[in-house]
């Protein structure tokens, strides 16, 4: 018997059982091109495209975590600006003139329990755990209170960067800077009364008359005195220095307008001869000490005119910073939303390219169902008249003896 048959037939059976094989796994795959060797240009078209829908992906989960982060964040501002305003609030009633010392402690008992609120939003955290406002040392509690009963900060000013898009990053961690970053008083100078003045004068910031001088003083470290004397004289002088002198006339509401350092500034009441004023250079203040100073202003404020006039003093100056504070948290909040509209652009293209690239990999790629599926009918035809082909030969006489 001539086994050469045997061999040649087994051998285009095995042919005809891969291809089948494979022209089935492509009917249900839905994919004409998995190796090179069945199309090299398809095949490269389609791992490209396929690599760049994986770092389209890398980009997205990256997207949706700093999108939860910076939510966070959103909702922690939009808490602390109430806050503020309360605060606020509370102040400009303290300033009314019908308040009396027992409201004060009332007041002042309101300040110390937003204070204690404030330090819970500045030491909340993120959905992945870490706090909103540590910087890059997440993991410590950023907003501590020190050995001298203040509260501190234990963050960094660290930042770090995630991939939102292609050449486009987003921060995944924040300060703590919109809970320090305000400075006394109105952002050029701070005001403050002597302890021991007798009159029910007041002196407020009214604005800038030049800025590269109120800059200047700013930035300096000298005070400048003012001193009153008789029938609403005053000196200024900075250092043991006289800078100028004047009188203060005052309108009809009953306030006066000095000049000092390119700062305008009102003088309200009657200060007393001897009584004086320090206008320093401004300073950052936490919002936490802002708070203390408010409430300690409150608690310790007293009934007799003089005194009424140095408690109205430090809450107008640290209305003053509240204000500051107030337009921090407005900036902040302002950038938080920019970054998430910015992101959900982002995302929103990404899903565009992903989908685009998709298409492409499945148009290089994918079968055509109607001619593989004929295909599939032709070989499994063939296959079958093959054996029984074989099974009519292998049943002939002749055929046992060759």
């Amino acid at each position: 018997m001539d086994l050469a048959f045997y061999t040649n037939f087994s051998a285009t059976l095995a042919q005809g059982e891969a291809q089948l094989g494979r022209i089935q796994q492509e009917v249900a795959s839905g994919v004409a091109v998995q190796t090179p060797d069945q199309g090299a240009a398809a095949y490269q078209t389609a791992t490209a495209a396929n690599d760049r829908v994986s770092a389209l992906s890398t980009d997205s989960t990256n997207q949706a975590t700093i999108s939860a982060q910076l939510g966070a964040t959103n909702n922690v501002y939009s808490s602390v600006s109430s806050l503020f305003n309360n605060v606020q609030a509370v102040v400009e009633q303290a300033l009314n003139a019908t308040t009396n010392s027992q409201n004060m402690n009332t007041l002042a008992s309101q300040v110390t329990s937003v204070a204690q609120q404030l330090l819970g939003l500045a030491n909340s955290k993120g959905t992945s755990g870490a706090y909103l406002f540590g910087g890059t040392a997440g993991s410590l509690t950023p907003f501590q209170v020190n050995a001298s009963g203040n509260i501190a900060y234990y963050g960094d000013g660290g930042s770090s960067y995630a991939q939102v898009g292609e050449g486009q990053v987003a921060p995944t961690v924040g300060s703590g800077e919109v809970f320090m970053s305000g400075t006394q008083g109105d952002g050029f100078s701070s005001v403050t009364a002597n302890a021991a003045n007798s009159g029910t004068g007041q002196v407020l910031q009214q604005g800038v008359v030049n800025l590269a001088q109120a800059s200047a003083f700013q930035s300096g470290a000298a005070s400048v005195v003012v001193t009153f004397g008789a029938n609403g004289s005053y000196v200024e002088t900075q250092g043991g220095t006289t800078l100028g002198s004047g009188t203060v006339t005052k309108n009809a509401a009953g306030a006066g307008t000095i000049q000092i350092s390119g700062m305008s500034f009102d003088v309200t009441g009657s200060p007393a001869a001897g009584d004086n004023f320090t206008i320093s250079p401004s300073r950052p203040q936490t919002a936490f000490a802002l708070f203390k100073q408010i409430a300690g202003a409150l608690q310790g404020a007293a009934n007799t005119p003089a005194q009424v006039a140095q408690t109205n003093q430090v809450l107008n100056q640290s209305l003053a910073t509240l204000s500051q504070y107030q337009q921090v948290i407005t900036t902040a909040q302002a950038q938080n939303g920019i970054a998430l509209n910015a992101i959900s652009n982002i995302a929103a293209g990404n899903t565009s390219q992903s989908t685009a690239l998709q298409t492409s990999v499945s148009n290089a790629t994918a079968v055509n169902s109607p001619v593989a599926i004929s295909q599939l009918d032709q070989t499994l035809t063939s296959l079958q008249a093959a054996m029984k082909a074989f099974g009519t030969v292998q049943n002939l006489s002749l055929f046992n003896y060759l």
